[in-house]
């Protein structure tokens, strides 16, 4: 099936783009019944979740084994037009040339849960040498994942994961608890432990998102918090405006709202352009995970104290020469397995196929015109 779109195309350093135009059970039949039949479509199943662990091989590590050249790397994010993904793509994508590769990203322009299908499909067709997918759904993906692997193509889950059964290898880009709960314990600082609060997510089915919520949510419940409540979570679809239509939402329906966590660089932007425009400046607390460059204006404004991010450069630099390991036969996925990640240094695979970029940053106007993405 020809790709629904054009791709960005990046080799040695040098890009070509072209811009990309533009949930559930109707729309995930249709990709269905489109997609080649090898491929098949995977549901949200207790199945695929329950299925515990990374993919196994039965293939042997060898970490003196050189990386391959002629590599073919495909990056697969939730959405192409995401500023954040883009970031990290690009810098996925231009590492691949540091080991003589060739890279490219694919990928549509909604966040659905079925929208990535028609691509894996694709890029199986076109016998990728690796597949690096951030899951809009961690299962409406893993029926063609996994037919990826039966003919020898890896998968690595990135920024958000799939179910671990679906793919080798995850690259998260810190603790997942980690992010969750400094998100909550950053936000508190901020209201003195006291008032309502909510949270502005992406989209319903995103794995990582759900993840940090969930760790939030048990962050919450510790004593320290008696006085914090969490009203609502609503859902932005890393889309700007719906975005910034739900802050409004949120704002108007509880007019006691102290606090919102947006842990969505597209939604804590958008937020942060409401809020910076309202009478509500000054007077709710936002916080979450946001880019510099998307934050600057916002924090030096006062709309904005902190947020966090990790570099996402970083995270598809790292991904990138993961893949190319697990494509050069240096690891398999398994725990405890080791390789180099160009000028990152040596990472090791823990448990379920994670490797883990690092810690967060946290920006404030003390540091932010230190960094630029």
């Amino acid at each position: 099936m020809a790709l629904p779109s054009p791709t960005t195309t990046l080799g040695r350093g040098a890009a070509r783009h072209s811009y990309f135009p533009g949930r559930r059970a109707a729309t995930a039949a249709v990709v269905c019944a489109l997609a080649v039949a090898l491929a098949g479509c995977g549901g949200t199943t207790k199945k695929d979740n329950d299925n515990g662990g990374a993919a196994k091989s039965d293939a042997k590590a060898d970490p003196d084994a050189p990386l391959k050249k002629g590599l073919k790397l495909a990056f697969l994010p939730k959405q192409i037009n995401n500023p954040y993904e883009k970031l990290v793509d690009e810098a996925g994508i231009a590492a691949v040339g540091e080991f003589g590769g060739k890279g490219k990203e694919v990928g549509p322009s909604d966040a659905s849960a079925s929208s990535q299908v028609s691509y894996i499909n694709t890029l199986i067709q076109q016998r990728q040498d690796a597949i690096l997918i951030a899951a809009n759904d961690p299962n409406a993906v893993c029926g063609p994942l996994k037919q990826a692997m039966k003919k020898d193509i890896k998968v690595v889950a990135y920024d958000s994961d799939t179910a671990p059964a679906c793919r080798q290898l995850f690259i998260n880009q810190a603790s997942s608890e980690e992010i969750g709960r400094s998100q909550v314990q950053h936000l508190a600082k901020q209201l003195d432990y006291k008032g309502q609060i909510a949270i502005l997510s992406a989209t319903q089915n995103a794995t990582n998102q759900n993840t940090w919520i969930r760790f939030m949510k048990e962050e919450l419940s510790k004593p320290a918090y008696k006085d914090m409540k969490l009203v609502k979570t609503v859902y932005g679809d890393d889309d700007d405006q719906k975005s910034f239509q739900e802050t409004q939402g949120l704002l108007k329906a509880y007019p006691k709202l102290k606090g919102i966590i947006a842990p969505t660089t597209v939604g804590i932007a958008a937020a942060a352009r409401y809020i910076s425009g309202s009478s509500y400046k000054g007077k709710v607390v936002l916080n979450g995970l946001g880019t510099p460059n998307q934050m600057r204006k916002y924090v030096k404004d006062g709309t904005v104290e902190q947020f966090a991010l990790w570099d996402p450069k970083k995270l598809g630099y790292l991904g990138s020469f993961a893949a190319a390991a697990l494509a050069s036969g240096q690891i398999t996925g398994a725990e405890g397995e080791k390789f180099k990640a160009g000028k990152l240094g040596e990472y090791t695979v823990g448990k379920d196929g994670e490797v883990i970029l690092g810690p967060p940053t946290v920006f404030d106007k003390a540091n932010i015109d230190k960094f630029h993405f």
